[in-house]
């Protein structure tokens, strides 16, 4: 067992108890985040004051804060007011402790036979195919690799259910995390997915005219990548950073300018920045093209059912990095030979910026086409118009005479409210 002699279901108990446990946290954290606007006390307004009840203010007994089982033995309710709790808090701490199961059967691989290779971070270009680690040193940076992407997760669930509820992602449910990714990646330096920089040089020399070749001509992998790992991964970190917190501050750039409005908000440039302090640069673009197929079903239903016109983005950059996380070795680690032109992955990048832009332009030509409007301010008109004025003497305070037309006697009142018909009909007036 790369595990150890314990038995797996008693490691996936323990998870789960504490996932549960740590959910219960992450409850406090989207309730308390969001009410102060500085990074500073949002922090400190997580232990402060002690949890009590919204509505008749008695303090939460301990019982009572039990993961899932003190809401079940709650039945819903607040002890003191009987008020009704919603459930999604103990759906959260459920789940979570779920997370915190999958992502370790996902990462460490578990049984007498198991392999580095089993595991679905595992790649021919990641630390763990280094043949010279020992089969220890494998288990230990296995465990690392896990709890180092947990901390990702869990400040992907605050900030996608903070952004679900108010359109905002605080820096308290990014930050912190960012500083553990950046730190982590340097202290223990064999956590990236990928190196900070490879690319086949054969291939390119082979498909690219022979004036390109003096560009192209170098190694696969720089030496001092393997030689300092501690180095590699901050470099990797800070990397994923730029390029992650960049590609989202590009697109506000290329939205404003297209659409004449801003398309994402600053929040989700932190967020995809913390997620490249994670998974490194390569990764990080990986999940920025996910992130809007993952969105895709869920616009068309809030613009087709809720009639939203906006929707919230972080929680689907932060099913993305999960995505790209659980299935890292079976799909994403294929796009290496995307990531493997060298320098001619600057030429692609700008190539797919201009792409970027001009589709934002041809879908605003084609929306004003179809007679939608270019802002949502063109939906209100500007002048008072005949809708306008019936709908204004319809008002029900007319009859009571209370309302802006009290003494007046205005004999198109019925008309205005749409019965006049039906009361000369009442009344025998035909």
């Amino acid at each position: 067992m790369i595990l150890g002699d314990v038995p797996l279901w008693i490691v996936l108990i323990w998870l789960f108890t504490f996932g549960a446990v740590i959910g219960s946290f992450l409850n406090v954290c989207i309730y308390r985040l969001p009410q102060h606007e500085q990074l500073w006390a949002q922090l400190t307004g997580l232990t402060h004051p002690p949890s009590s009840c919204p509505y008749c203010k008695n303090r939460i007994l301990g019982r009572d804060n039990v993961p899932v089982l003190g809401w079940l033995m709650l039945r819903g309710r607040c002890r003191f007011c009987r008020h009704w709790i919603p459930p999604r808090y103990a759906l959260i701490e459920f789940f979570n402790g779920l997370l915190w199961v999958v992502l370790y059967l996902a990462i460490v691989p578990s049984g007498y036979s198991a392999k580095a290779s089993d595991s679905l971070l595992w790649s021919s270009l990641g630390p763990l195919a280094n043949p010279a680690l020992s089969r220890d040193q494998l288990i230990f940076l296995l465990h690392a690799q896990y709890f180092y992407y947990l901390v990702l997760a869990e400040a992907l669930l605050v900030a996608t259910f903070i952004d679900f509820d108010l359109q905002i992602i605080p820096d308290g449910s990014t930050v912190p995390a960012m500083i553990v990714g950046v730190l982590g990646a340097w202290i223990i330096g064999h956590l990236h997915l990928w190196p900070v920089w490879f690319q086949s040089s054969s291939t390119l020399l082979n498909g690219t005219p022979t004036w390109m070749h003096w560009l192209l001509r170098g190694p696969d992998r720089p030496v001092w990548l393997m030689a300092h790992p501690h180095w590699h991964g901050l470099i990797s970190s800070l990397a994923g950073i730029v390029v992650g917190g960049g590609v989202i501050w590009i697109l506000r750039i290329v939205g404003q300018w297209a659409w004449k409005r801003e398309i994402m908000g600053f929040g989700d440039v932190i967020l995809m920045a913390m997620i490249g302090s994670f998974l490194g640069w390569q990764p990080t673009l990986l999940v920025f093209f996910v992130a809007p197929f993952c969105g895709l079903i869920a616009t068309v239903l809030s613009l087709q059912v809720f009639r939203a016109r906006e929707i919230p983005y972080g929680p689907y950059l932060s099913l993305g990095a999960l995505l790209v996380l659980l299935a890292w070795r079976p799909y994403f680690s294929r796009f290496e030979i995307w990531f493997s032109l060298g320098p001619l992955i600057l030429v692609v990048a700008v190539i797919m910026v201009a792409l970027l832009a001009g589709s934002l332009m041809l879908f605003r030509r084609v929306k004003l086409l179809l007679g939608f409007p270019e802002f949502d301010d063109e939906w209100y008109e500007e002048e008072w118009s005949s809708g306008d004025q019936l709908a204004f003497f319809a008002n029900k305070d007319l009859d009571s005479g209370s309302g802006p037309m009290k003494g007046a006697g205005w004999t198109g009142t019925a008309a205005g409210q749409g019965r006049l018909h039906v009361d000369r009909w009442r009344n025998g007036d035909r």
